[in-house]
This record gives C-alpha cells, sequence and structure tokens, in this order.
C-alpha cells in the first residue's frame, strides 16, 4: 500500500502535520502505537492543556543552536494557533505569565485536532508501530506491526517523524525518534530529562521531608535565567514550577541558589520588628512565607528570641541567608515524571524552515524529538504547532 506521507506518531507535532499535509489531496497516513491518539496532550495542564503561551518567542527555548526555532516560530505563531481554537469555539483563559488554557478539558484540543485531520482526509491508524524503516528508490519502505493493522510493508514518498522524547515511559515514550535519526547518518544532541523535580542525597533530604507539602514563592537559578514562581518540597526534594524551569539549566555536581522570602526581607523584618517587638522571628517571618517554613528556618538559623531582642546584624545576616541559598542536588526524578526531553536530533541536519532532513531528501523530524526544548508554560506545544506546520505545508507544496 502507497501513501504520499506517512507520520510516525500522534501527538501534538505529529497530527499538527497530518491536518497541513493532507490539504492539497495528497495521502497521508498518520500511525501510533498507544490506543488513543494526543495522550500527552490529555494529561497536560491538569487535564486543560496549557497550549501555548502569549509570550512564546525564540528566547524561551534551548538548543545547541538557539536560532533553529526562530523560523518555524515566526511563520506560525501562539497567535496563528490561537486562530484555528477560536475557529473551533473552544474557551480558553490566560493563568499566570501568559500560559493559556482550555477552559473546558484538553480533549477539546485533541477533538480540534482530530476534525482538522479528518477535514483534510488524512487517516489515522491507532495500536500500529513501525518495525523497520529502509530508504527505497522513490521515498521509503516501512514495515508495520500491531493489532489496529494487518502486518506488512508499506511505501511512501514522505516520512515525518514525530514520536516525541523519552519523558514519561509509562505512555509508551521511547528514543524511537533517535533511532531512525542515526539510521539516516543523522547526530542526536545529548538527551537528559527536563522540566523535572529535583532530588538530595540523604544529608539534605533530613532537612527538606519535615517541609513536604509545603508551597512558597520564591527565585530559582540554576546555570541559565533566573526563574520567579512557586517552588514545592516534597519528600524526595523540590518541585514546583520554578525547580521545574531551573532543572532544565542545572547539570550534575551544581549548584541552584533560592531566594526565599523577597529581595527587601532585611527591610521586612526591621520593620516587623519595630511594629511588635515581643513577637518571635518564626511569627513575623510567617506573615511573608508559609508558617511552618518558618518555624523551621527560625529554629534551624538559631533565632529563636523575640524580635526586639535580634539585631540588625543577626536579621541582616539571615535575610541575606535566605536571598542566597544554595543548595546542590543530587539528581532529578529522572524520565519518568519529566514534562520533556532535553537534546534529541541535532539541528545542523535539519532544514530550520521545512524541518527536512538535510542528508535523506523527504524525510522529516518534528516536536519533542528534535534538540529544541521550550520553557514551562506552553511553549513545547507552541513548538510542536510551529514544528508540525512547517512540515506540513512544505509537504503539501510539493508535486
Amino acid at each position: 500500500m502507497h501513501y504520499d506521507t506517512l507520520i510516525i506518531g500522534a501527538g501534538a507535532a505529529g497530527m499538527m502535520c497530518a491536518a497541513h499535509a493532507a490539504r492539497t489531496g495528497r495521502r497521508v497516513l498518520i500511525i501510533d502505537h498507544a490506543k488513543a491518539p494526543g495522550e500527552k496532550i490529555r494529561i497536560s495542564g491538569g487535564g486543560r492543556c496549557n497550549f501555548t503561551n502569549l509570550g512564546a518567542a525564540p528566547e524561551n527555548f534551548i538548543s545547541a543552536n538557539p536560532h533553529f526555532c526562530k523560523s518555524a516560530l515566526a511563520r506560525y505563531t501562539q497567535w496563528d494557533f490561537l486562530d484555528l481554537v477560536g475557529r473551533h469555539g473552544i474557551a480558553w483563559h490566560e493563568k499566570t505569565l501568559g500560559q493559556l488554557f482550555c477552559d473546558g478539558s484538553a480533549r477539546e484540543i485533541i477533538a480540534m485536532l482530530l476534525a482538522e485531520m479528518d477535514r483534510a482526509g488524512a487517516e489515522l491508524r491507532l495500536l500500529s508501530a513501525a518495525e523497520r524503516i529502509e530508504k527505497a528508490t522513490d521515498g521509503f519502505r516501512v514495515a508495520l506491526t500491531g493489532t489496529g493493522t494487518k502486518s506488512g510493508e508499506i511505501t511512501c514518498r514522505h516520512l515525518v517523524i514525530a514520536t516525541g522524547g523519552k519523558s514519561i515511559p509509562k505512555m509508551g515514550a521511547t528514543g524511537f525518534a533517535y533511532q531512525v535519526a542515526e539510521q539516516f547518518g543523522h547526530a542526536v544532541t545529548k538527551t537528559r530529562p527536563a522540566l523535572v523535580p529535583l532530588t538530595f542525597d540523604p544529608s539534605a533530604l533530613a532537612w527538606i521531608k519535615p517541609l513536604a507539602g509545603v508551597a512558597v514563592d520564591g527565585r530559582v537559578r540554576a546555570d541559565g535565567p533566573v526563574f520567579e514562581e512557586a517552588l514545592l518540597f516534597t519528600h524526595r526534594g523540590l518541585s514546583g514550577p520554578a525547580i521545574l524551569q531551573a532543572s532544565s539549566y542545572w547539570r550534575e555536581g551544581e549548584e541552584i541558589t533560592l531566594t526565599i522570602g523577597g529581595s527587601a526581607l532585611f527591610e521586612t523584618l526591621k520593620a516587623a520588628r519595630q511594629t511588635n517587638g515581643r513577637r518571635d522571628a518564626a511569627t513575623a517571618l510567617a506573615e511573608v512565607i508559609p508558617k511552618r517554613l518558618a518555624d523551621h528556618l527560625c529554629s534551624t538559623h538559631g533565632l529563636t528570641e523575640r524580635m526586639g531582642d535580634l539585631s540588625d546584624k543577626r536579621l541582616e545576616a539571615f535575610a541575606c541567608a535566605l536571598s542566597d541559598w544554595r543548595l546542590s542536588p543530587m539528581g532529578s526524578e529522572g524520565y519518568r515524571t519529566a514534562e520533556v526531553t532535553l537534546g534529541g536530533v541535532a539541528t545542523d541536519g535539519l532544514d530550520a524552515r521545512t524541518m527536512e532532513s538535510r542528508h535523506v531528501p523527504d524525510l522529516f523530524f518534528i516536536g519533542e524529538g528534535v534538540d529544541v526544548t521550550g520553557w514551562l508554560g506552553g511553549y513545547n506545544f507552541q513548538w510542536a504547532w510551529s514544528s508540525g506546520w512547517a512540515a506540513g505545508t512544505e509537504i503539501a507544496s510539493r508535486h
């Protein structure tokens, strides 16, 4: 059986690509080994899908080549995707930092993509996997297996790899995209879990564990930008948006720096002392951060006296410690809980405008499998839409 285009991976990027590749009447098949399409979409954003970000821009992405993502992001923007969402009547709302979510369910985004695919005439086949891929004279030969299809071989002119990265293996994530890339002569940059909670050794956990469940606004920095969002203490270490963001820049053996209580904490504590010097330090600090955390920090730093008995020097030293609090994570929770995979198919082997291989004509790589990783907050979905659109429109334009 012959198709003009075979897309492997019915996730965000793959379905977006299929909807555009089939629009000029081409015969397009998209396959996935899962029993339902868009599973990562379904679970994202607490079931409401943080589908893009109003501020999506190239500086919100990590890659060995920070310029690679610019073309696709500029040609299919967050505003283009919002227009699509609007045409399908999907209600949405903005949360913090430009993050856009469905008012209803993430399933609405999946239904929208399926409707777009159906309108274009793309065919979806689930419970089907590519067992073997070979280059043919005019395209590719792909051996398919699975309960959703008859085992056998199909041929296609264009082949699109949209299988994502290694994150969340319980949903079937594998390194398939990297294997295909290497098979056809592409380099793969080192991969690692990203947007992932950080873990600590037993000595540090002895201090952290009593705070499990406490969330606090703070500033977190690894070897990259400073992120000002919530962080969460857990039984295994630290999580929360600020930690997940910093995890993409952190490397083993390095420190992270936390700021708790705000940059003006010293002035805040002095004002609290002047207002009521009879209170103990933990009570005063609890007006700025959660009480359990305030109690723990004051006890650890020996601030057990009343505020009126604490000198400027001691208050300033305490405030400085919380504004430059350095911790050394032992590792991360790994691909099991990582939202995305950092690294992937090296971009120097791909055309930034079309996502096509520079080594093998008619072979495309899109989405998370490529060495382009977004921040937390809808950026990775925008990369899926943009890269999927870039490949799909290029395929549709060919005769």
